[in-house]
């Protein structure tokens, strides 16, 4: 009895995602398109209105009401292109071409932006299936309906919130610089072989492309949260992402430039040294400072992740506990390293570059960092509010008459 009821929490669960919520709403919206296309329009077949139902049911309700305008208008523009082809030259190879080539320049005249090849391809499947002009008229008509509809189901259909996946992408690329501090401790420093460092830097940079992608997935979050009826606090919610993304990101930056670091204290290693050069404590303490931070960067995700859904207390604590202790370890990394410097004075300036990014790392990451970087982005978006007011409020007001 406990598998069958295990399986229908899993289903439920799998329901309540974004993906199967933005899959029922445009299979919603497809329907009722062709329903009322098939009342509306003479065509036996109105699949034009579900298509592009389907092309104006976006993602979110903000991107709808931003795109929606443009993507109507790309196929309303290649719908007419195509009856005046109709009515013409009809359907050939050189027609299909100076389709095309006239399709994308309207599309740049009529400013539809990303959704120029939108153009090109409407005007080519009205163009396949119509030779009547009478009958694209009925196609512009279905362009409507099926607009309309799009439209009509994002307003009474409240789109799913996208702030789950896109906390899953910041805590997915928080574990690979978890996985990537980690590793930069096991090796004793100035130990390590100069491929191994060089793997490890370009390890480092390719947090550069996970930053990317998630820096997409949190566009959509906060695509999800603007204008949608089921959130209340978007504005706070967005600013927790954004800003917990922005501190990942610098936290990327510097590990990558400390790897870089490592690598070159590799390269400055003597030939046919094999052991290695500094006292144990000085590798105890550079292990425990990086393991203790990559739990840090793990809480710091969780928090960021927690502050959108759930209570974050207990994230924020065990996030100040990693950072006391990767700190004071720390601490102690720094005085082995002074004694060592102070004796062989080579290399000094990679080791202070190699304790001014853990410094790095560990500032950003810290509780009352973020608290003033939130803050600050707070009072910049109530700036910005009451700026743009005070403009609208100027353009609405009549100007004074003279005299």
């Amino acid at each position: 009895m406990t598998e069958p009821i295990a399986r229908l929490a899993r289903l439920a669960r799998r329901h309540r995602r974004p993906v199967v919520v933005q899959a029922v709403r445009s299979t919603l919206a497809a329907v009722l398109a062709y329903v009322v296309a098939l009342r509306l329009s003479s065509e036996p077949a109105p699949l034009t209105a579900p298509l592009t139902a389907l092309l104006v049911v976006q993602v979110t309700l903000y991107s709808t009401l931003t795109t929606g305008v443009r993507r109507m208008n790309s196929v309303v523009a290649g719908v007419l292109i195509a009856i005046g082809f109709s009515v013409l030259v009809g359907l050939s190879w050189w027609s299909l071409g100076l389709l095309i080539l006239a399709s994308l320049v309207v599309g740049h005249l009529v400013r539809v932006d990303e959704f120029v090849p939108e153009v090109a391809i409407s005007a080519m499947l009205v163009l396949g299936v119509t030779q009547v002009a009478d009958t694209a008229w009925d196609r512009i008509l279905e362009t409507l309906i099926g607009a309309a509809v799009g439209l009509l189901v994002n307003l009474l259909v409240a789109p799913p919130v996208w702030v789950g996946p896109a906390g899953e992408a910041i805590t997915d690329l928080a574990a690979r610089m978890s996985r990537l501090l980690t590793h930069m401790g096991r090796t004793p420093l100035g130990a390590t072989d100069v491929g191994q460092a060089t793997a490890r830097l370009h390890e480092a940079r390719r947090l550069d492309n996970d930053v990317a992608d998630v820096d997409g997935a949190l566009r959509q979050a906060e695509d999800s949260l603007r204008l949608n009826p089921r959130v209340k606090e978007g504005l706070l919610f967005r600013l927790v992402l954004r800003t917990g993304l922005d501190t990942l990101e610098i936290c990327a930056v510097v590990l990558r430039v400390a790897c870089r670091t490592l690598t070159d204290l590799a390269r400055a290693r003597p030939a046919g040294n094999t052991g290695p050069d500094l006292p144990a404590g000085v590798h105890e303490a550079l292990r425990s400072v990086t393991e203790h931070t990559a739990v840090a960067v793990e809480s710091f995700a969780e928090l960021i992740a927690a502050q959108v859904s759930s209570n974050a207390e207990e994230a924020e604590a065990r996030l100040a506990r990693e950072l006391a202790v990767a700190r004071a370890s720390r601490d102690r990394f720094a005085a082995l390293l002074l004694a060592r410097v102070r004796e062989h004075p080579a290399q000094w300036q990679l080791y202070g570059a190699l304790l001014a990014e853990i410094d790095r790392v560990l500032d950003e990451l810290g509780v009352e960092k973020r608290s003033q970087r939130l803050m600050e982005e707070l009072d910049r978006h109530a700036r910005a509010r009451r700026s743009r007011g005070r403009h609208l409020r100027a353009r609405l007001r009549p100007a004074a008459r003279p005299g």
